[in-house]
Protein backbone atom coordinates (compact mmCIF):
# COMPACT_ATOMS: atom_id res chain seq x y z
CA UNK A 1 0.00 0.00 0.00
CA UNK A 2 1.61 3.49 -0.89
CA UNK A 3 0.74 5.87 2.05
CA UNK A 4 1.11 9.68 0.90
CA UNK A 5 3.14 11.98 2.04
CA UNK A 6 1.54 15.70 3.08
CA UNK A 7 4.23 17.23 1.03
CA UNK A 8 2.31 16.11 -2.43
CA UNK A 9 -0.43 18.09 -1.36
CA UNK A 10 -1.54 22.00 -0.87
CA UNK A 11 -0.26 23.25 1.72
CA UNK A 12 -2.18 26.39 3.64
CA UNK A 13 -0.48 29.11 1.59
CA UNK A 14 -0.10 29.43 -2.30
CA UNK A 15 3.43 27.69 -2.59
CA UNK A 16 3.25 23.85 -3.54
CA UNK A 17 5.42 22.13 -1.92
CA UNK A 18 6.93 19.30 -3.73
CA UNK A 19 8.93 16.13 -3.48
CA UNK A 20 12.09 16.10 -5.06
CA UNK A 21 12.05 14.43 -8.45
CA UNK A 22 8.40 15.41 -9.04
CA UNK A 23 6.39 18.24 -10.67
CA UNK A 24 3.36 19.76 -10.98
CA UNK A 25 1.63 20.58 -13.85
CA UNK A 26 0.15 23.66 -14.28
CA UNK A 27 -3.09 23.84 -16.04
CA UNK A 28 -4.52 26.02 -18.42
CA UNK A 29 -6.54 27.46 -15.73
CA UNK A 30 -3.64 28.00 -13.30
CA UNK A 31 -2.10 29.84 -16.26
CA UNK A 32 -4.72 32.14 -17.18
CA UNK A 33 -5.31 33.00 -13.43
CA UNK A 34 -1.70 33.68 -12.98
CA UNK A 35 -2.08 36.28 -15.80
CA UNK A 36 -4.78 37.85 -13.99
CA UNK A 37 -3.46 39.20 -10.75
CA UNK A 38 -2.05 35.92 -9.48
CA UNK A 39 -5.36 34.52 -8.32
CA UNK A 40 -6.64 30.94 -9.40
CA UNK A 41 -9.95 30.66 -10.80
CA UNK A 42 -11.85 27.65 -9.00
CA UNK A 43 -12.81 24.73 -10.90
CA UNK A 44 -15.77 23.59 -11.45
CA UNK A 45 -17.26 21.37 -8.76
CA UNK A 46 -14.36 22.63 -6.03
CA UNK A 47 -11.05 21.32 -4.85
CA UNK A 48 -10.60 17.23 -4.17
CA UNK A 49 -10.07 17.86 -0.52
CA UNK A 50 -9.92 14.24 -0.59
CA UNK A 51 -6.90 14.00 -2.67
CA UNK A 52 -5.24 15.61 0.45
CA UNK A 53 -5.96 13.20 2.94
CA UNK A 54 -3.24 10.24 3.62
CA UNK A 55 -3.98 6.97 2.92
CA UNK A 56 -3.65 5.81 6.13
CA UNK A 57 -5.95 8.17 7.55
CA UNK A 58 -8.32 7.38 4.61
CA UNK A 59 -7.97 3.58 6.09
CA UNK A 60 -8.89 4.27 9.61
CA UNK A 61 -11.28 6.61 8.46
CA UNK A 62 -13.18 3.66 6.41
CA UNK A 63 -12.23 0.90 8.99
CA UNK A 64 -14.60 2.94 11.46
CA UNK A 65 -16.95 3.57 8.93
CA UNK A 66 -17.21 -0.78 8.62
CA UNK A 67 -17.26 -0.90 12.10
CA UNK A 68 -20.48 0.64 12.40
CA UNK A 69 -22.44 -0.47 8.97
CA UNK A 70 -26.02 -0.96 9.73
CA UNK A 71 -26.18 -2.76 6.78
CA UNK A 72 -23.84 -4.30 4.37
CA UNK A 73 -24.82 -1.84 1.62
CA UNK A 74 -23.10 1.21 4.24
CA UNK A 75 -19.94 -0.87 3.55
CA UNK A 76 -20.32 -1.72 -0.41
CA UNK A 77 -21.47 1.90 -1.38
CA UNK A 78 -17.86 3.22 -0.28
CA UNK A 79 -16.56 0.85 -3.19
CA UNK A 80 -18.80 2.87 -5.60
CA UNK A 81 -17.73 6.71 -4.32
CA UNK A 82 -14.46 6.86 -6.46
CA UNK A 83 -10.95 5.07 -7.72
CA UNK A 84 -9.20 5.64 -4.78
CA UNK A 85 -11.67 4.81 -2.10
CA UNK A 86 -12.50 1.66 -4.34
CA UNK A 87 -8.38 0.84 -4.22
CA UNK A 88 -8.29 1.39 -0.01
CA UNK A 89 -11.88 -0.10 0.80
CA UNK A 90 -10.22 -3.40 -0.51
CA UNK A 91 -7.72 -3.11 1.70
CA UNK A 92 -8.16 -6.68 5.29
CA UNK A 93 -8.06 -3.99 8.13
CA UNK A 94 -11.58 -2.27 6.70
CA UNK A 95 -13.17 -5.75 5.92
CA UNK A 96 -11.79 -6.86 9.26
CA UNK A 97 -13.51 -4.42 11.03
CA UNK A 98 -16.89 -5.30 9.40
CA UNK A 99 -19.60 -4.91 12.16
CA UNK A 100 -22.26 -7.93 12.33
CA UNK A 101 -24.88 -5.80 11.06
CA UNK A 102 -22.79 -5.52 7.61
CA UNK A 103 -22.95 -9.17 7.83
CA UNK A 104 -26.29 -9.92 8.46
CA UNK A 105 -27.02 -11.46 5.01
CA UNK A 106 -30.27 -12.52 3.65
CA UNK A 107 -31.18 -15.73 2.59
CA UNK A 108 -33.44 -14.32 -0.25
CA UNK A 109 -30.63 -12.18 -1.68
CA UNK A 110 -28.10 -14.98 -1.32
CA UNK A 111 -26.23 -15.41 -4.24
CA UNK A 112 -22.37 -15.88 -5.40
CA UNK A 113 -21.31 -12.06 -5.03
CA UNK A 114 -22.70 -11.83 -1.38
CA UNK A 115 -20.45 -15.38 -0.71
CA UNK A 116 -17.48 -13.79 -1.81
CA UNK A 117 -18.15 -10.61 0.20
CA UNK A 118 -18.37 -13.09 3.09
CA UNK A 119 -15.48 -15.10 2.16
CA UNK A 120 -13.24 -11.88 1.49
CA UNK A 121 -14.24 -10.92 4.97
CA UNK A 122 -13.66 -13.75 6.78
CA UNK A 123 -9.87 -14.40 4.95
CA UNK A 124 -9.12 -10.63 6.45
CA UNK A 125 -9.50 -12.34 9.50
CA UNK A 126 -13.36 -11.22 10.61
CA UNK A 127 -14.46 -13.61 13.16
CA UNK A 128 -17.98 -13.04 12.79
CA UNK A 129 -17.76 -13.59 9.38
CA UNK A 130 -16.01 -16.72 9.46
CA UNK A 131 -18.69 -17.93 11.88
CA UNK A 132 -21.63 -17.06 9.59
CA UNK A 133 -19.98 -18.25 6.37
CA UNK A 134 -19.13 -21.50 8.23
CA UNK A 135 -22.76 -22.41 9.38
CA UNK A 136 -24.31 -22.04 6.16
CA UNK A 137 -21.63 -23.40 4.29
CA UNK A 138 -21.98 -26.83 6.96
CA UNK A 139 -25.69 -26.59 7.29
CA UNK A 140 -27.16 -24.96 3.71
CA UNK A 141 -24.95 -25.68 1.24
CA UNK A 142 -23.57 -29.41 2.41
CA UNK A 143 -19.97 -28.10 2.25
CA UNK A 144 -18.91 -30.01 5.76
CA UNK A 145 -15.32 -29.85 5.29
CA UNK A 146 -15.29 -25.94 3.95
CA UNK A 147 -17.30 -24.80 6.60
CA UNK A 148 -16.24 -26.71 10.13
CA UNK A 149 -12.78 -25.28 8.65
CA UNK A 150 -14.47 -21.80 9.68
CA UNK A 151 -16.16 -22.79 12.93
CA UNK A 152 -13.34 -23.61 14.01
CA UNK A 153 -11.06 -20.65 13.19
CA UNK A 154 -13.67 -18.55 14.38
CA UNK A 155 -13.34 -20.90 17.56
CA UNK A 156 -9.24 -20.27 17.80
CA UNK A 157 -10.13 -16.49 17.84
CA UNK A 158 -12.92 -17.07 21.10
CA UNK A 159 -15.96 -16.20 19.16
CA UNK A 160 -18.10 -18.22 21.50
CA UNK A 161 -21.26 -19.07 19.32
CA UNK A 162 -18.60 -20.73 17.05
CA UNK A 163 -16.96 -22.66 20.02
CA UNK A 164 -20.78 -23.88 20.87
CA UNK A 165 -21.78 -24.89 17.24
CA UNK A 166 -18.95 -26.88 17.04
CA UNK A 167 -19.80 -28.83 20.43
CA UNK A 168 -23.02 -29.89 18.83
CA UNK A 169 -21.50 -31.20 15.75
CA UNK A 170 -19.59 -33.51 18.21
CA UNK A 171 -22.34 -33.83 20.04
CA UNK A 172 -24.21 -34.98 17.19
CA UNK A 173 -20.90 -36.42 14.95
CA UNK A 174 -22.67 -34.39 12.38
CA UNK A 175 -21.55 -34.35 8.71
CA UNK A 176 -20.04 -38.22 9.88
CA UNK A 177 -21.83 -41.42 11.27
CA UNK A 178 -23.47 -42.20 14.34
CA UNK A 179 -19.57 -43.56 15.41
CA UNK A 180 -17.82 -39.77 14.81
CA UNK A 181 -19.70 -38.91 18.34
CA UNK A 182 -17.14 -37.04 20.40
CA UNK A 183 -19.04 -36.18 23.99
CA UNK A 184 -16.21 -35.72 25.84
CA UNK A 185 -15.23 -32.94 23.14
CA UNK A 186 -18.59 -31.20 22.39
CA UNK A 187 -18.39 -31.08 26.58
CA UNK A 188 -15.05 -29.14 26.62
CA UNK A 189 -15.93 -26.92 23.76
CA UNK A 190 -19.43 -25.95 25.84
CA UNK A 191 -16.97 -25.27 28.68
CA UNK A 192 -15.05 -23.11 26.86
CA UNK A 193 -17.64 -20.87 25.21
CA UNK A 194 -20.10 -20.73 28.79
CA UNK A 195 -16.80 -19.24 30.02
CA UNK A 196 -17.16 -16.71 27.09
CA UNK A 197 -20.74 -16.07 28.38
CA UNK A 198 -22.91 -17.72 25.17
CA UNK A 199 -26.14 -18.56 27.01
CA UNK A 200 -27.13 -22.05 25.15
CA UNK A 201 -23.84 -23.15 26.01
CA UNK A 202 -24.01 -22.48 29.76
CA UNK A 203 -27.68 -24.17 29.12
CA UNK A 204 -26.04 -27.32 27.62
CA UNK A 205 -23.57 -27.70 30.09
CA UNK A 206 -25.89 -27.72 32.85
CA UNK A 207 -27.75 -30.48 31.32
CA UNK A 208 -24.38 -32.60 30.43
CA UNK A 209 -23.71 -32.09 34.26
CA UNK A 210 -27.22 -32.81 35.43
CA UNK A 211 -27.29 -36.34 33.10
CA UNK A 212 -23.24 -37.38 33.17
CA UNK A 213 -23.64 -36.76 29.18
CA UNK A 214 -19.43 -36.21 28.28
CA UNK A 215 -18.87 -35.48 31.45
CA UNK A 216 -18.97 -36.82 35.19
CA UNK A 217 -22.36 -36.51 36.45
CA UNK A 218 -22.55 -33.44 38.94
CA UNK A 219 -26.32 -32.74 39.54
CA UNK A 220 -25.53 -29.74 42.05
CA UNK A 221 -23.20 -27.84 39.43
CA UNK A 222 -25.64 -28.73 36.48
CA UNK A 223 -28.41 -26.82 38.04
CA UNK A 224 -25.91 -23.44 39.08
CA UNK A 225 -25.27 -23.65 35.40
CA UNK A 226 -28.67 -23.66 34.53
CA UNK A 227 -29.51 -21.03 36.67
CA UNK A 228 -26.42 -18.69 35.75
CA UNK A 229 -28.02 -19.28 31.87
CA UNK A 230 -31.08 -18.22 33.00
CA UNK A 231 -29.77 -14.94 34.86
CA UNK A 232 -27.07 -13.89 31.74
CA UNK A 233 -30.53 -14.61 29.70
CA UNK A 234 -31.98 -11.89 31.83
CA UNK A 235 -29.64 -9.36 31.93
CA UNK A 236 -29.13 -9.50 27.99
CA UNK A 237 -33.15 -8.68 28.30
CA UNK A 238 -32.91 -5.80 29.97
CA UNK A 239 -30.19 -4.75 28.69
CA UNK A 240 -31.49 -4.92 25.17
CA UNK A 241 -35.32 -3.64 26.57
CA UNK A 242 -33.39 -0.52 28.52
CA UNK A 243 -31.07 0.37 25.25
CA UNK A 244 -34.64 0.21 22.54
CA UNK A 245 -36.66 1.83 25.33
CA UNK A 246 -35.33 3.52 28.47
CA UNK A 247 -38.13 5.74 29.46
CA UNK A 248 -41.05 2.90 29.43
CA UNK A 249 -38.48 0.59 30.66
CA UNK A 250 -37.92 2.73 33.74
CA UNK A 251 -41.42 1.54 35.13
CA UNK A 252 -40.93 -2.31 34.43
CA UNK A 253 -42.25 -4.26 37.26
CA UNK A 254 -39.81 -5.32 39.69
CA UNK A 255 -37.84 -8.44 40.04
CA UNK A 256 -40.27 -11.54 41.33
CA UNK A 257 -43.69 -9.58 39.77
CA UNK A 258 -44.64 -11.46 36.73
CA UNK A 259 -44.97 -8.58 33.68
CA UNK A 260 -47.34 -8.99 31.27
CA UNK A 261 -44.32 -7.74 28.71
CA UNK A 262 -42.11 -4.95 27.58
CA UNK A 263 -43.73 -3.52 24.94
CA UNK A 264 -46.76 -5.74 25.12
CA UNK A 265 -44.56 -8.25 22.84
CA UNK A 266 -44.73 -12.13 23.93
CA UNK A 267 -42.73 -13.14 26.90
CA UNK A 268 -39.81 -15.52 27.15
CA UNK A 269 -40.68 -18.26 28.70
CA UNK A 270 -37.52 -19.49 30.48
CA UNK A 271 -37.64 -15.66 31.95
CA UNK A 272 -40.69 -16.17 33.38
CA UNK A 273 -39.40 -18.61 35.86
CA UNK A 274 -37.48 -15.88 37.56
CA UNK A 275 -41.16 -13.46 37.68
CA UNK A 276 -40.47 -11.76 34.20
CA UNK A 277 -41.91 -11.94 31.11
CA UNK A 278 -39.89 -10.28 28.46
CA UNK A 279 -39.85 -10.40 24.84
CA UNK A 280 -37.58 -12.94 23.14
CA UNK A 281 -34.22 -12.36 21.84
CA UNK A 282 -34.10 -12.10 18.21
CA UNK A 283 -31.85 -14.82 16.52
CA UNK A 284 -28.32 -14.93 15.32
CA UNK A 285 -27.80 -13.58 11.43
CA UNK A 286 -26.54 -17.26 11.17
CA UNK A 287 -29.76 -19.25 12.59
CA UNK A 288 -31.94 -16.54 10.83
CA UNK A 289 -30.52 -17.34 7.71
CA UNK A 290 -30.32 -20.99 8.30
CA UNK A 291 -34.44 -20.94 9.01
CA UNK A 292 -35.16 -18.42 5.84
CA UNK A 293 -33.19 -21.36 3.82
CA UNK A 294 -35.08 -24.02 4.39
CA UNK A 295 -38.44 -22.19 4.60
CA UNK A 296 -37.67 -21.24 1.32
CA UNK A 297 -37.37 -24.39 -0.19
CA UNK A 298 -40.39 -25.79 1.85
CA UNK A 299 -38.79 -27.59 4.94
CA UNK A 300 -40.07 -26.58 7.80
CA UNK A 301 -39.78 -27.79 11.57
CA UNK A 302 -42.90 -29.65 13.07
CA UNK A 303 -43.45 -30.85 16.05
CA UNK A 304 -47.51 -30.49 15.94
CA UNK A 305 -49.71 -33.88 17.23
CA UNK A 306 -49.24 -36.87 14.61
CA UNK A 307 -52.90 -37.81 13.02
CA UNK A 308 -52.13 -41.29 11.63
CA UNK A 309 -50.21 -44.01 13.27
CA UNK A 310 -47.11 -42.47 15.33
CA UNK A 311 -44.00 -44.11 14.96
CA UNK A 312 -42.45 -46.40 17.78
CA UNK A 313 -41.39 -44.69 20.84
CA UNK A 314 -37.67 -44.25 21.41
CA UNK A 315 -35.40 -45.87 23.82
CA UNK A 316 -35.40 -43.69 26.57
CA UNK A 317 -35.38 -40.83 24.61
CA UNK A 318 -31.95 -40.34 23.39
CA UNK A 319 -32.27 -41.71 19.95
CA UNK A 320 -32.83 -39.18 17.52
CA UNK A 321 -35.63 -39.29 15.10
CA UNK A 322 -36.51 -39.69 11.57
CA UNK A 323 -39.30 -40.43 9.08
CA UNK A 324 -40.10 -43.26 7.88
CA UNK A 325 -39.38 -42.02 4.31
CA UNK A 326 -36.10 -41.26 5.52
CA UNK A 327 -36.28 -37.33 5.14
CA UNK A 328 -33.97 -35.40 7.36
CA UNK A 329 -35.60 -33.34 9.82
CA UNK A 330 -34.60 -29.50 10.75
CA UNK A 331 -34.50 -28.84 14.82
CA UNK A 332 -38.16 -28.27 16.05
CA UNK A 333 -36.83 -24.77 17.96
CA UNK A 334 -37.96 -22.44 15.56
CA UNK A 335 -34.88 -19.99 15.98
CA UNK A 336 -32.43 -22.63 15.05
CA UNK A 337 -32.68 -23.65 12.05
CA UNK A 338 -30.21 -26.70 12.28
CA UNK A 339 -30.72 -29.65 9.76
CA UNK A 340 -29.64 -33.31 10.21
CA UNK A 341 -26.58 -34.52 7.71
CA UNK A 342 -27.97 -37.99 8.15
CA UNK A 343 -30.73 -39.73 9.66
CA UNK A 344 -31.66 -40.16 13.37
CA UNK A 345 -28.86 -37.47 13.53
CA UNK A 346 -31.00 -35.07 16.51
CA UNK A 347 -32.82 -36.47 19.36
CA UNK A 348 -36.42 -36.61 19.59
CA UNK A 349 -38.70 -35.85 22.62
CA UNK A 350 -39.02 -38.91 24.40
CA UNK A 351 -42.53 -37.96 25.25
CA UNK A 352 -43.99 -37.66 22.03
CA UNK A 353 -41.54 -38.13 19.27
CA UNK A 354 -42.94 -35.77 17.19
CA UNK A 355 -40.39 -33.17 18.16
CA UNK A 356 -36.06 -33.44 17.01
CA UNK A 357 -33.71 -31.11 18.85
CA UNK A 358 -30.35 -30.68 17.57
CA UNK A 359 -29.41 -29.84 21.37
CA UNK A 360 -30.46 -30.05 24.95
CA UNK A 361 -30.63 -26.27 24.92
CA UNK A 362 -33.05 -25.93 22.04
CA UNK A 363 -35.07 -28.59 24.08
CA UNK A 364 -35.56 -26.39 27.08
CA UNK A 365 -36.30 -23.19 24.88
CA UNK A 366 -38.79 -25.16 23.04
CA UNK A 367 -40.22 -26.26 25.66
CA UNK A 368 -41.57 -23.81 27.70
CA UNK A 369 -41.66 -21.79 24.07
CA UNK A 370 -44.12 -24.08 22.54
CA UNK A 371 -43.96 -27.63 22.61
CA UNK A 372 -45.43 -28.30 26.13
CA UNK A 373 -49.02 -27.10 24.89
CA UNK A 374 -48.36 -29.89 22.18
CA UNK A 375 -46.53 -32.93 23.65
CA UNK A 376 -48.80 -35.26 23.39
CA UNK A 377 -47.94 -38.50 25.46
CA UNK A 378 -47.44 -41.61 22.77
CA UNK A 379 -49.78 -43.98 24.51
CA UNK A 380 -52.76 -41.32 23.82
CA UNK A 381 -51.68 -41.62 20.12
CA UNK A 382 -52.16 -44.96 20.07
CA UNK A 383 -55.67 -45.13 22.07
CA UNK A 384 -56.80 -42.05 19.66
CA UNK A 385 -56.05 -44.13 16.61
CA UNK A 386 -57.85 -46.93 17.96
CA UNK A 387 -60.95 -45.40 18.98
CA UNK A 388 -60.64 -44.12 15.58
CA UNK A 389 -60.29 -47.60 13.47
CA UNK A 390 -63.18 -48.83 16.03
CA UNK A 391 -65.82 -46.53 14.79
CA UNK A 392 -64.78 -46.64 11.29
CA UNK A 393 -65.31 -49.91 11.67
CA UNK A 394 -68.62 -49.67 13.53
CA UNK A 395 -70.54 -46.99 10.72
CA UNK A 396 -72.65 -48.01 9.07
CA UNK A 397 -71.38 -48.60 5.20
CA UNK A 398 -73.26 -45.90 2.73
Amino acid sequence: MRTRSGSLYLGGGREHALVAGHKRKRSPAAAAGDCCGGRVKRQAGGPDFLDGIPDDLVLTILSKVAATASSPADLLSVHLTCKRLNGLGQQDMVFAKASPASLAVKAAAWSEPVQRYLKRCADAGNLEACYILGMIRFYCLGSRSGGAALLAKAAVGGHSAALYSLAVIQFNGSGGAKSDRDLRAGAALCARSAALGHVDALRELGHCLQDGYGVRRDPAEGRRLLVAANARELSLALAAAAASAPHSFASALPLGAVAAGVGGAAGCPLLSDFGWSLPEAEPHTANQFMSDWWASRGVQACAKKQQAAPAPAPVGGAEASGDGDGELRLCSHMRCGRKETRRHEFRRCSVCGAANYCSRACQALDWKRAHKAQCVPMDRWLLAAAAGDNNAAAAPAQ
